[in-house]
């Protein structure tokens, strides 16, 4: 891989261990993808928040990491594992506590913005198409890519902070092609988000780093982010386009007999102790649109909501949290459904959840049941 002299400066320790160990795993990924070179990048989100996902060796790394460590470009953080403002309404363990404490101030620091969220595209501005960015997050890579055509690789922890420390990436795969070799044809008439939540966990199971859709013609916010969320769970793709695709693509169905296979893995009660929205979590508009749904009923069980702080700082000068919390909605920011230490095996057995991503964790993670429904159907449900 050709590199800049700065580059190779940097990556035989003359800028210090930090942007050495930063450029090793760029060259290292670089090499593995046949990248030609390094690129500039203008953003990078980190995962690798969450105490539950990285542990002790994780909290450790980032505390000695940030004594000297600065990030180089716009930096934005995914969700951790609570929010601190109604951390104590939960009987948190104390060490996951004081270790998520110390993450969070690791990552501030280096320079990172505290966002603690996973749909960065809608709190921040969106910068000009084509830009290089280094997304973590798998659904916002998704996103990224397809929608505000942007240009990232599904990055791993590592390679999106050896991005920010070092403002560059490795130029290869979805940064240089994306043209998919599959068509996936949805044949599911008037889908939910659920429906395009599990086209996209069927997509990602069965395409490459990219693939079109054909027979979409329009998706609501709520039912993209579910496309990107399913697609980001369940496997390599990066990348979607809304069309018929290349004539010599291949192309395979997405009917109602897959659909059913992917709700027959997913689903596993017929019922939940408790709701969960928000997985990814919710924008404004999402929270607009479900304080509209609530005018006049209430949750007969407990309902978390998670949403970025600052969509709900937005919301609650508008009055939408109101509306939420008077239908007995818990409104959570700066985590969200996936991974989180709030939804805890041993206090709850099955959760209500309109989230593809957001079963698959629950299912596999957290080790509670999963009762999947759409959001109308949950309303229609669960309240009175």
């Amino acid at each position: 891989m050709e590199l800049t002299k700065e580059e190779e400066s940097a990556l035989k320790g003359e800028h210090g261990e930090t942007m050495e160990t930063a450029y090793r795993i760029l060259v290292a990924i670089g090499e593995a993808t046949n990248a030609e070179k390094l690129v500039p990048i203008k953003w990078a989100h980190l995962s690798g928040v969450n105490y539950n996902t990285i542990g002790d060796a994780g909290e450790e790394f980032l505390s000695k990491l940030s004594q000297d460590a600065k990030v180089k470009v716009m930096t934005t953080l995914n969700p951790m594992g609570f929010d601190f403002d109604s951390v104590s309404k939960y009987n948190l363990d104390k060490n996951f506590i004081e270790k998520q404490q110390s993450i969070k101030e690791s990552y501030e620091k280096m320079g990172v913005i505290p966002s603690f969220s996973c749909i960065p595209y809608e709190i921040f501005d969106l910068p000009e198409k084509g830009t290089q960015v280094s997304f973590a997050e798998s659904n916002a890579a998704i996103y990224a890519n397809s929608i505000a055509h942007l240009k990232t690789n599904k990055e791993s922890a590592f390679s999106a902070l050896a991005s920010a420390l070092t403002g560059k990436t490795p130029y290869s795969d979805l940064r240089i092609n994306d043209s998919p070799n599959l068509t996936i044809k949805m044949k599911i008439d008037e889908p939910n988000e659920l429906a395009f939540g599990m086209l996209g966990y069927f997509a990602g199971k069965v395409a490459d780093n990219s693939v079109t859709i054909s027979g979409v013609s329009e998706m609501n916010k709520r039912s993209c982010k579910s496309l990107c969320g399913g697609m980001g769970t369940s496997g390599r793709c990066g990348k979607f386009f809304l069309g018929e695709g290349k004539e010599n693509a291949e192309k395979i169905d997405f009917d109602k007999k897959e659909m059913q296979n992917i709700y027959d893995e997913l689903n596993t009660s017929d019922h939940g102790d408790i709701i969960t929205l928000g997985s990814p979590q919710l924008g404004l508009e999402e929270i607009a649109d479900l304080s509209s749904m609530l005018k006049g009923r209430s949750f007969e069980k407990r309902c978390m909501v998670f949403c970025p702080r600052v969509v709900q700082e937005q919301a609650r000068k508008i009055g939408y949290t109101n509306e939420l919390e008077r239908a007995g909605c818990e409104i959570l920011s700066d985590c969200c459904t996936c991974l989180t230490p709030l939804v805890d095996k041993n206090e709850i057995d099955s959760v209500t959840t309109n989230s593809i991503k957001g079963a698959y964790y629950l299912k596999n993670s957290n080790g509670v049941d999963v009762n999947l429904k759409s959001l109308s159907q949950i309303i229609q449900d669960e309240t009175k």
